[in-house]
């Protein structure tokens, strides 16, 4: 069902869709991005659909369970990326905050067998919270412009400035 040829970090492409986390798992829970907003597939087999229009102050990007101290791993989440028992266990969550109503969410996925690298990570971090920032999130919902700015991302170096990651993150989505 998934390319994972076309990744950044937890987003891959599914078909016809991006999605974070591991959509393979028929028991697994990840994040869809939908024309119509973001789908969240629950392990239970629930779902639900968040209007684009509704997220609002950027997208926090998290790998293992919890919150880390800093950075975007929990030590679970580091244990996920080694060769090992741990390798693709746990999972990941975004953060967002959504409007009317106000509320903070954390939408859970569990992650892929494949690590995910640091710089993966912190570019889909950067990339969604652009799009959230500059109000464009129905860009996310369009599979074709995602995979030109995933595209372009997956060439960066991790030996460039967090400037020019950023420069180059806009550069991308903004084709």
């Amino acid at each position: 069902m998934t390319d994972t040829r076309t990744a950044l970090g937890p987003l891959e492409r599914a078909g016809d869709i991006w999605v974070v986390g591991d959509s393979g798992r028929s028991d697994g829970s990840w994040l869809e991005f939908r024309a119509e907003g973001l789908y969240r597939r629950a392990s239970d087999g629930d779902g639900e659909l968040i209007p684009w229009s509704r997220i609002m102050l950027g997208i926090g990007v998290y790998i293992g369970r919890g919150h880390p101290r800093t950075g975007q791993y929990t030590l679970a989440g580091m244990l996920g990326n080694l060769p090992g028992p741990f390798r693709g266990r746990g999972g990941g969550h975004l953060d967002m905050t959504l409007r009317h109503p106000y509320e903070d969410r954390k939408l859970t996925f569990d992650r892929h067998a494949r690590p995910y690298p640091l710089l993966d990570t912190f570019l889909l971090e950067e990339l969604l919270s652009q799009i959230v920032a500059a109000d464009e999130t129905p860009r996310l919902g369009d599979p074709d412009g995602l995979t030109r700015a995933v595209g372009r991302l997956t060439q960066l170096s991790p030996r460039m400035t967090r400037r020019r990651l950023s420069a180059a993150v806009e550069e991308a989505w903004r084709g």
